[in-house]
C-alpha cells in the first residue's frame, strides 16, 4: 500500500476580524499562492508518479472536507486527475474551540482561566494531551485518523493500492503516530509540516518528504 499525505497549501490568515464577521474555519480558503503553490505542487507529483510507474487509474483520493484541502486537492487533481475522491470528516483539522480565530495575546486576554489551564497541561504533559477549551488536543485527532486508517484498509483489500490524501499538519503527523505506531516524543519533537509538502508511506517504510516546495 502507498498513502501519499499533502497539506494545504497557503490560506487567508482569520486573525483580527471582528469575531462574528470571522469566517469559520471549514470555509477558510487559499490564497492566490496557496493555489499556486498546489498546482506546482500536482504537476511534482503526476511526474514523480510516472517516473516510479504508479498506476493512477488504481488509486484513490482521501481529503478533508474543509474549504482549503478540497482546493488544494482541486489543484492537484489538475495533474492527477484521478476520479475516486472521498470526503472524510476524520481528516479535518484539530479543532480549536474558544481559542480559534484568535492570536496568542487575545486568547490570553479574552480567556485568562482557560488559557491558564491550558499552559498547565502543555508544562506537565506536553501539547500531545493538552485540550483546548471547547477543542480538541492532537490526542483526541489520533482516534479519529485510526478510524480513518480503517477506512482506507477497506478499499485497499478491494484492490486499491495508492492513495492521496490531503489534509491537515497536525493531522498528518497523527497519521504517521497511529500507522507506525511511533511514540508521543516523536509527536512533540516533530516539526509541523510546511504548505504542499508531500509526505509517502509506501507499505511499513515511512519515507519522508518527497516534496517540500
Amino acid at each position: 500500500m502507498r498513502i501519499f499525505l499533502i497539506i494545504h497549501g497557503e490560506k487567508i490568515e482569520k486573525f483580527g476580524y471582528i469575531y462574528k464577521e470571522v469566517v469559520l474555519d471549514h470555509k477558510i480558503r487559499l490564497t492566490q499562492k496557496g493555489i499556486e503553490q498546489a498546482y506546482n505542487a500536482g504537476i511534482y507529483l503526476k511526474k514523480y508518479c510516472d517516473e516510479q510507474n504508479i498506476d493512477l487509474q488504481n488509486s484513490a483520493i482521501w481529503r478533508s472536507p474543509y474549504l482549503r484541502a478540497v482546493q488544494t486537492c482541486e489543484e492537484f487533481n489538475k495533474s492527477l486527475n484521478i476520479s475516486k475522491i472521498n470526503d472524510d470528516v476524520s481528516i479535518i483539522e484539530q479543532r480549536l474551540g474558544l481559542f480559534d480565530y484568535l492570536t496568542k495575546e487575545e486568547r490570553k486576554n479574552k480567556y485568562p482561566n482557560e488559557w491558564e489551564e491550558y499552559e498547565r497541561q502543555i508544562n506537565n504533559g506536553g501539547n500531545f494531551f493538552a485540550k483546548l477549551p471547547m477543542g480538541e488536543a492532537p490526542f483526541d485527532v489520533s482516534i479519529r485518523v485510526y478510524q480513518f486508517l480503517n477506512n482506507i484498509m477497506k478499499y485497499y483489500k478491494q484492490g486499491i493500492n495508492t492513495f492521496f490524501v490531503f489534509t491537515h499538519s497536525t493531522v498528518m503527523k497523527c497519521i504517521l503516530l497511529r500507522y507506525f505506531n511511533y511514540s508521543i516524543d516523536w509527536y512533540e519533537n516533530e516539526n509541523d509540516p510546511i504548505k504542499c509538502c508531500i509526505r509517502l508511506i509506501e507499505d511499513n517504510t515511512d519515507l519522508g518528504y518527497i516534496y517540500s516546495g
